[in-house]
C-alpha cells in the first residue's frame, strides 16, 4: 500500500475509533463521569507505557523533559485542557447528550481557526470569515433549540481547540507528549480512584470483572487513536486530516440519534444544518488554499529547473 494511502487508512481508524467511543463509555454508567475520568487517566498511561515499549523509544529523554519549565509547563497545560475535554465528553454520553459531543466536534475546526486569529495572528480569508459566521449563528440556534447555551458542546470544543494551540509549543513527537501528559495526570487521578475505593464509593472491584476490564480498557480506547492519528499526520497532509476529522462527529451524530434515540426536532436539525453548512465551506476553502499552494511550489520548481538548464 502507497504511503499516502497507508496515512489516510491510519487517520480514518483514528476518527472511526473517536467515533465508536460514544457507544463505549454508556457501558460504564454503574460508574459516575469523574471515576470513569480518573480511571481513563490511570490506564491511559499503562497504555502508552506498552506502545512505548513496542515502538522501542524508551525512557532516557523524560528527565531532561522535567527539569526543563519550558518544555514541561506546556504539556502541563495540554494535559489539564485534555483531562477537561474528557470529561465533558464521558458526562455527556452519560447523561445521553451525545448530539451536544457532535456538535462540539464539528464546531472545534472553526475554534481553532478563531483561536488561531486571537493568538497566532493568522488572517482569515473571506470563506473562513464566512464559516466561522455560520458556526456563530449555529450556536444561537442551538442556544434556542435546547433551551439554553449548549454549554457542554462549548466546553468540549473549547477545550480540545486549545489543546491544540498550546500543543504548538510542546517541542515532542506526539507518543512522547501524551506520555508525559498521562503522567503528569496519574497521581491526582491514582490518588482520587483510591479515596473512592477506601470509600466504598469506587466501582472498580464491586460491580463485575466485566466492568473492571472495561474501566482498564478505557485507557487503550484513549491512547490508541491518539496513536493512529499521530501516525497518519506524518503521512498526510494536513489538509486529508482536516477532511477525515468530521467522520467522528459524524459517527457521533448518528449514534446520538439512531441508536441512542435522542431527539432531532426542527430546531436542532436547523442548527445541525448551518454548522455542516459552515464546515463545507471550510473544507472548500482548505482544499482550495491547498492546490493553490501546491500550484506555485510546482511553479516555482519549474522555474528553479528551467533557470537551471539555461545556465
Amino acid at each position: 500500500m502507497p504511503e499516502s494511502n497507508h496515512g489516510v487508512a491510519l487517520g480514518a481508524g483514528a476518527f472511526l475509533l473517536w467515533g465508536l467511543a460514544a457507544l463505549y463509555w454508556p457501558f460504564l454508567s454503574a460508574a459516575e463521569p469523574s471515576e470513569i475520568l480518573a480511571h481513563r487517566m490511570v490506564w491511559s498511561l499503562l497504555a502508552m507505557c506498552v506502545f512505548l515499549l513496542i515502538a522501542g523509544r524508551g525512557w532516557a529523554w523524560l528527565p531532561a523533559v522535567v527539569r526543563s519549565p519550558r518544555r514541561f509547563l506546556p504539556i502541563a497545560a495540554a494535559a489539564a485542557l485534555i483531562s477537561l475535554n474528557w470529561w465533558g465528553f464521558i458526562y455527556s454520553v452519560s447523561i445521553s447528550q451525545t448530539l451536544q459531543a457532535s456538535l462540539a466536534y464539528f464546531i472545534n475546526p472553526l475554534m481553532s481557526v478563531c483561536l488561531g486569529m486571537v493568538f497566532f495572528s493568522e488572517r482569515l480569508r473571506t470563506a473562513q470569515w464566512i464559516a466561522v459566521g455560520l458556526g456563530a449563528l449555529a450556536v444561537v440556534v442551538m442556544t434556542v433549540a435546547y433551551g439554553s447555551a449548549p454549554w457542554l458542546s462549548l466546553l468540549m470544543a473549547s477545550s480540545f481547540a486549545a489543546y491544540g494551540a498550546v500543543k504548538k509549543y510542546v517541542d515532542l513527537d506526539g507518543m512522547r507528549s501524551l506520555t508525559v501528559e498521562t503522567l503528569i495526570m496519574f497521581l491526582p487521578a491514582l490518588g482520587f480512584v483510591l479515596y473512592l475505593e477506601i470509600g466504598g464509593s469506587g466501582t472498580m472491584f464491586s460491580v463485575s470483572p466485566g466492568h473492571t476490564a472495561l474501566l482498564i480498557g478505557g485507557g487503550f480506547v484513549t491512547a490508541l487513536p491518539l496513536l493512529l492519528f499521530g501516525m497518519a499526520a506524518q503521512r498526510v497532509p494536513l489538509t486529508i486530516i482536516g477532511i477525515l476529522q468530521y467522520i467522528a462527529p459524524t459517527m457521533i451524530f448518528l449514534i446520538g440519534w439512531l441508536v441512542q434515540g435522542e431527539e432531532m426536532p426542527p430546531s436542532r436539525w436547523i442548527g445541525f444544518a448551518i454548522v455542516w453548512s459552515a464546515l463545507c465551506v471550510f473544507a472548500f476553502d482548505q482544499i482550495r488554499s491547498a492546490r493553490s499552494r501546491s500550484a506555485a511550489r510546482r511553479s516555482e520548481q519549474a522555474t528553479q529547473q528551467h533557470g537551471a538548464t539555461e545556465a
